[in-house]
């Protein structure tokens, strides 16, 4: 996913800051998308030089200046051309899934240590999305009901992923502590294994 595009995709529903497109990102598509404050403050001059946005310096007495970004006509065809089109997942990079598969060289103890670790970490992702800020996005209440049903079916699908990884993470960890590696059974759950 671009980072411009989920930029005007904020912006279509009303002016923002830098800052405030921050916020925004932190309390609805954390989950899925992050982006650090200075990659926000790079691409919003871009999105300028584009036609895309358009910017007003907005001056305040008792705080510095802010610079406020608006969607143009141009930002928000560019937005509705993207949104149409079926973008390509990038390929699956996973430092986590690198250790699993060359944790052989490690005893059973270290192994497991790693994987309560990463399964503690999914119980917590899950936690933040069923009722946490994430759960509830604070700018929700501000765009059109069709609008918060797309936001929850992402939601949805972060909940999903996260149950189906604890899920394998806790067969793992069952697997190597009955040590069905032992038994000369593949890390692979097989029908012979199930049956």
């Amino acid at each position: 996913m671009s980072l411009a595009h989920a930029i005007l995709g904020f912006l279509n529903y009303g002016p923002k800051t830098g800052y405030d497109l921050k916020r925004v990102f932190e309390a609805s598509v954390s989950y899925f998308w992050n982006a650090r404050q200075s990659q926000i403050y790079q691409t919003l001059p871009d999105l300028e030089k584009r036609g895309w946005a358009t910017v007003e310096l907005v001056r305040q007495d008792d705080r510095p200046n802010r610079k406020e970004y608006s969607l143009t006509d141009a930002g928000r065809e560019e937005l509705r051309h993207w949104l149409g089109q079926a973008q390509p997942n990038p390929p699956i990079r996973s430092p986590f899934l690198v250790q699993v598969f060359f944790s052989g060289e490690l005893p059973d103890d270290e192994v497991l240590a790693v994987l309560e670790e990463k399964a503690q970490e999914l119980r917590d992702v899950l936690a933040l999305f069923e009722t946490g800020p994430v759960s509830q996005p604070v700018y929700a209440e501000h765009v059109p009901k069709r609008d918060r049903f797309f936001w929850y079916l992402t939601l949805d699908y972060g909940i999903e992923s996260a149950r189906s990884s604890l899920r394998w993470i806790e067969s793992a960890i069952e697997r190597i502590r009955e040590g069905a590696y032992e038994r000369g059974i593949d890390g692979a759950i097989t029908e012979k294994e199930t049956t």
